[in-house]
């Protein structure tokens, strides 16, 4: 099967430190493909290279078979890759449905919006508020409320919210349940699976084992700033993966974890 995302040879160094060295990645159509590794390990690096927030050094990316080059998240968000950073990347003070929009506004249909470019409001908080009732964030009472009266759980529920809504080729998760409490966690694995049940697959970058092997069909276990393998969770253990990731065990046919 071909893959859907793929990057070969990619390098990115910052100054002295090489964080990805000669990296490979593939994203299988359909699939969730989960992302660990240790601290320092060069998850971050790639999955910028992959969301366009960084410019790899040397290396190929490809999306749905052709050449990509992004030169911002801009540049890939137009290809159809959404991507849901640590920090969340969304404005404290505007509104929840204008987070949702940012960068992507509905305009009011006729005259008024492609004229005057009149916001189309009503149409996007009730967009805004079905994805979020998708998601199952019910504590939200106020659509237009600012971000930064939410709880950090609030936050990170309406980040993943937007890239679900408009990721149309792939979404790029970065710890998204590291804010969440225990229901709220729940609910975006099952976001996460509702997503992948409709055709498009996920990256899921996490630290939480027990997450990583209930939702990941593949886990990509980086180390050293390259990919050292790729394992079935159904074929190994948590343990197993552990101890790929921090060096103690090699994988079969791994000769050394440099």
């Amino acid at each position: 099967m071909e893959p859907i995302l793929k990057a070969r040879g990619l390098v990115k160094r910052y100054g002295k430190v090489t964080a990805l060295d000669r990296c490979d990645f593939d994203l299988l159509p359909g699939e969730i493909l989960a992302v660990i590794g240790d601290n320092g390990a060069g998850k971050s690096s790639l999955i910028k290279a992959l969301s366009g927030a960084v410019v790899p050094d040397e290396g190929e990316i490809w999306l749905e078979g052709r050449q990509v080059a992004f030169g911002s998240p801009l540049d890939a968000r137009g290809a159809g890759i959404e991507t849901v950073y640590q920090t969340l990347a969304m404005s404290p003070a505007l509104s929840i449905a204008d987070n949702m929009f940012m960068g992507r506004e509905l305009r009011k249909p006729g005259v008024m919006g492609r004229l005057f470019r009149q916001l189309d409001r009503p149409a996007m908080e009730r967009f805004a508020r079905e994805k979020l009732n998708e998601l199952g964030l019910m504590t939200i009472q106020n659509i237009n409320q600012a971000v930064e009266t939410l709880s950090g759980g609030q936050r990170q529920g309406v980040a993943v919210a937007r890239a679900a809504a408009f990721g149309s080729k792939v979404v790029i998760l970065d710890e998204p349940t590291a804010a969440l409490g225990v229901k709220e966690s729940r609910r975006v694995l099952e976001l996460i699976r509702d997503v992948r049940a409709r055709g498009i697959p996920i990256i899921l970058i996490s630290h939480n084992m027990p997450h990583v092997f209930e939702v990941a069909d593949r886990i990509h276990i980086h180390r050293l700033g390259r990919r050292l393998c790729v394992i079935d969770p159904k074929d190994h253990t948590m343990s197993d993966a552990v101890a790929f990731m921090t060096g103690a065990k090699l994988p079969d046919g791994v000769e050394e974890a440099a």
